[in-house]
C-alpha cells in the first residue's frame, strides 16, 4: 500500500469508533478519500471493527457504490436506462471499450481512462448519454465516442504543452 493510502486508512479510522455499525461509513469515507478501497486496507478495516475481512468484502461487494479498482483520470460513465439503451446506448459502451481496449469496470494501464456503465443518469431526454468527470455528453453516437476521446486527448496535450 502506498503510504498516502496507508495515511487515509490512518485518518479515517481514527474518526469512526471501533464498531461494526461504522463499517459502511468508514468504506465510504476511504473511497471518498482515494477514489477506491484498496485491497489492502481491508485488513486494517477488518481490524478496526473487529470482523474478518471475508465480512469486509461481502458488504463491499454487495453494495455497487463501491468499487476495489481507482478510477482514471477521466471516469467515463455511459447510461444504459431504457432510453439510452433502445437509442444505442449498447454501441455507444462497445465504442468506448473498443477504442479505450478496456471492459466495463475496468481501467486503462496508464489510469487515464475508467469505463462504467449505469442503469439511468436522468437525461432521458438527451439520450443516449455519457457524463465523463461530471459532464454530460448528450445524444452521443459511436462517432461522437472517437471524437469525444480525441478531445480528451487534445486537452492533455495542451495542458503538457503548456507546462514546458
Amino acid at each position: 500500500m502506498l503510504d498516502e493510502e496507508d495515511e487515509v486508512f490512518k485518518e479515517v479510522l481514527s474518526s469512526f469508533p471501533a464498531r461494526r455499525r461504522y463499517l459502511i461509513r468508514i468504506l465510504q469515507t476511504v473511497q471518498h478519500k482515494l477514489g477506491y478501497l484498496p485491497e489492502e486496507g481491508m485488513e486494517k478495516v477488518a481490524q478496526h471493527v473487529g470482523i474478518s475481512e471475508a465480512e469486509i468484502f461481502g458488504v463491499a461487494t454487495f453494495y455497487n457504490q463501491f468499487r476495489f479498482v481507482p478510477l482514471g483520470k477521466y471516469h467515463i460513465v455511459v447510461c444504459m436506462g431504457t432510453a439510452c439503451h433502445t437509442m444505442g446506448g449498447q454501441l455507444i459502451l462497445d465504442g468506448f471499450e473498443r477504442e479505450l481496449e478496456v471492459k466495463v469496470g475496468g481501467v486503462t494501464p496508464d489510469r487515464q481512462y475508467s469505463l462504467e456503465r449505469v442503469g439511468c443518469i436522468g437525461c432521458c431526454t438527451k439520450a443516449p448519454v455519457v457524463v465523463i468527470n461530471g459532464v454530460i455528453y448528450p445524444k452521443m453516437t459511436p462517432y461522437k465516442v472517437t471524437e469525444v476521446l480525441a478531445a480528451l486527448r487534445d486537452k492533455d496535450t495542451e495542458v503538457s504543452e503548456e507546462a514546458q
